[in-house]
């Protein structure tokens, strides 16, 4: 080899070496900045159509920083700060948004007397000594709505119609013992008959009876049933001591604890004024667990209005808030199908003269008229003003597609329909299936109502007409967007549960939780897990326009997640009922970790 030559090996050598160490000084220049939390070594379904299946995510302060195949890539971000769980191969989702919730009732059936499933002595007894142990001497205990699954027992499919009986009726004297320190006044389920205590009576200076309302005894002593409405029930009406402000933010807290258990990120609330503002003093305090998006009632589109306020702002900032800010404006066409209120074409089967009836379209309606549908136009365009979508409450064919009809009128003068909701949509008519995707209008559905309410649906409006009811495939058929929500915790005939696995088990396998019918009621309507969840996550995040931050679990996207104990999407279905939540996620921050 000549000299020449070597020398131009040599200097070849030379700059290949010199180049790697610029490249690999580069490289150390730039290493991966450190997360603050890491998922690793879990079944990560992400509802990213694009990359739909991951194992290990990065979380750095409230945003996802990587969506993993692979643990190892996941491992390039741990610094000495950052937190590491291994999920031992657990079931990740997007967090769990809860598309209705009646927040401001919740708390009070966990801390306050839940008797819906009662209707005998024992239970009664049991229920009320459990609430005694929560009270401070003095506080009453209210409601209870007694009887509600009397005629039907929790998980019965209504297909044996039992004989009807004489219902149960308690008295004071089952309770006195109890609630010596406590004054009670309870009613059942259909509010018409309450059961007042001795120190109720007493307060309200009916302790010898003799007032129009009160049962009366054999001895000609007051029982403690009062019928309403009455002079007597007008009586313990103003003597009942309202809830401390105190007791009002511990059933808040009940319920804030309840959703994080149960794996629940978001919820969009029915709102109240006085609910709201314990919203803020609970975010204020640091106590605020869940993200809410508030649906104000529709008659507050003008006082919106004039104070500026819209979607997306927070109630007392005024500034945009991703955990607590005003969203759609909820409105009423009908009642509700427990107490035969929801709106038909024709009667139900069971009252040949009731078709049920229109319903205020406000909470706070004072210029009711029947079938004003003039009167809600005006309010939606009024919210729609103030930069407001409705979100209106229709359940009986008649109400959804009068529902429907408002809406398309809207469209035609140029609206734009994002956004806007039916409501439950219980009962849909097949000429109204295909109008939901036409319009661009959302079917916000609640699916435990279905392994609750098949107990009574063909007795009162017949199987053709159920053929329609929570018809959640033919709505995906017909390419509509669903919203899932729990309605939680449900009507005074109904008690509805807000953990997701009854909702999944509920739209996929149309069972009650007692495993009937076989097959599935009207199976034909059941869908796939994977579309429950989608409903669960980026539709409700889409519904409320958020989809972009949102409801999937992407780069960028903010660190909302949900952990299962295991897979929802290969466990037989009637498993799904025993799914636990193992890690409640929101913003970045673990919320609840099941010990």
């Amino acid at each position: 080899m000549s000299k020449n030559l070597r020398f131009k090996i040599l200097h070849v050598m030379n700059l290949v070496i010199f180049t790697a160490l610029i490249f690999l000084n580069g490289c150390a220049q730039k290493t991966i900045p450190p997360a603050d939390f890491i998922l690793l070594n879990g079944k990560v379904y992400t509802v990213d159509s694009s990359n739909p299946w991951a194992g290990a995510l990065v979380i750095t302060g409230n945003k996802i920083t990587a969506v993993c195949k692979k643990d190892s890539q996941a491992r390039r971000y741990i610094g000495d700060g950052t937190r590491v769980i291994d999920l031992d191969g657990k079931f990740v989702t997007p967090g769990i948004i809860d598309g209705h919730v009646h927040f401001n009732r919740a708390g009070a059936l966990i801390n306050d007397a839940n008797l819906m499933t009662v209707s005998d002595e024992k239970g009664l007894k049991k229920e009320i000594q459990r609430i005694v142990g929560i009270l401070d001497a003095g506080e009453w205990i209210a409601e209870g709505l007694w009887g509600a699954y009397e005629q039907w027992a929790l998980g019965d499919t209504g297909e044996k119609t039992k004989e009807k009986k004489e219902p149960w009726r308690p008295t004071r004297y089952m309770i006195d013992d109890l609630t010596p320190d406590n004054p009670c006044l309870i009613c059942r389920f259909d509010y018409k008959e309450w059961l007042a205590n001795t120190a109720a009576l007493k307060a309200a200076g009916l302790e010898k009876g003799g007032v129009e309302g009160m049962e009366m005894g054999e001895e000609g002593k007051p029982t403690g049933v009062i019928h309403r409405p009455s002079p007597a029930f007008e009586k313990l009406s103003k003597a009942r001591k309202p809830k401390s402000h105190k007791r009002l933010l511990d059933e808040n807290r009940a319920g804030l604890r309840a959703l994080r258990e149960a794996g629940i990120v978001e919820i969009h609330d029915i709102a109240t004024p006085d609910q709201t503002a314990r919203f803020i003093e609970l975010q204020e305090n640091g106590e605020l667990t869940c993200r809410v998006w508030l649906r104000p009632d529709l008659s507050r589109g003008a006082e919106m209005k004039e104070k500026g306020l819209t979607m997306g702002l927070h109630p007392k900032t005024e500034k945009k808030d991703m955990w607590l800010r005003y969203g759609a404006l909820k409105g009423y066409i009908d009642g509700i199908m427990g107490t035969h209120g929801a709106l038909f074409f024709e009667p139900y089967d069971d009252q040949p003269d009731n078709y049920g009836h229109w319903r205020r379209h406000t909470s706070d309606d004072p210029e009711y008229k029947e079938g004003n549908m003039e009167k809600m136009y005006t309010l939606i365009k009024v919210g729609l003003e103030a930069g407001f979508v409705p979100n209106v409450h229709a359940i009986g064919t008649r109400g959804v597609a009068e529902m429907l009809d408002l809406y398309e009128r809207l469209k035609r003068e140029g609206a734009d329909l994002k956004g806007f909701r039916v409501i439950h949509a219980q009962v849909v008519r097949p000429q109204d299936f295909p109008r939901f995707k036409a319009l661009g209008v959302i079917a916000e559905v609640n699916p435990y109502h279905i392994s609750d309410d098949m107990r009574w649906m063909e007795e009162r409006i017949g199987h053709e007409r159920c053929k329609g009811a929570y018809a959640f495939k033919s709505l995906l058929d017909y390419e509509a967007m669903l919203s899932f929500g729990s309605d939680w915790p449900g009507t005074s005939a109904a008690l509805y549960h807000m953990h997701p696995r009854y909702l999944i088990y509920a739209a996929v396998a149309r069972k009650t939780l007692k495993g009937t019918p076989e097959g599935g009621w009207f199976p034909e309507q059941r869908i796939s897990v994977e579309e429950a969840i989608k409903a669960y996550t980026i539709n409700n995040a889409n519904a409320c326009f958020e989809d972009d931050v949102r409801g999937s679990l992407e780069v960028g996207k903010l660190a909302d997640i949900t952990v299962f104990d295991r897979n929802l999407l290969e466990i037989p279905e009637e498993e799904l009922l025993e799914v636990e939540v193992v890690f409640t996620i929101i913003d970045g921050k673990v919320v609840f970790e099941k010990k």
